[in-house]
C-alpha cells in the first residue's frame, strides 16, 4: 500500500513523548483531511503506527478523542 506520508523531525516527535509522560496540554495547529486548518488545546494520550503513518493520539478540550496523524501537524507549544 502506497501512502503520502510523510516522518516528522525526531526533535517534534521527542516533544510530543515528553509531552505525553508529563501530561502537558498543548496548543496545536493541523491540517484535517479537508485541507483545513485547526487550531486547539489539546491533552497528548499516546503516539501510535498503523499502516506505515504515525498519529498523535489526544483529548480535544472537551475531553473527546482525536487522532491526528503526524506529518499533519503545522505547529504545537506547551500551555
Amino acid at each position: 500500500m502506497s501512502t503520502d506520508y510523510r516522518p516528522i523531525p525526531c526533535q517534534m516527535y521527542a516533544e510530543l513523548e515528553i509531552a505525553i509522560m508529563h501530561q502537558v496540554r498543548i496548543r496545536m495547529a493541523w491540517q484535517t483531511r479537508q485541507g483545513r486548518t485547526r487550531l486547539e488545546q489539546v491533552l497528548p494520550v499516546d503516539l501510535r503506527t498503523r499502516e506505515h503513518e504515525e498519529f498523535l493520539l489526544a483529548e480535544d478540550s472537551h475531553g473527546q478523542p482525536l487522532e491526528v496523524r503526524l506529518d499533519r501537524i503545522t505547529r504545537f507549544t506547551p500551555v
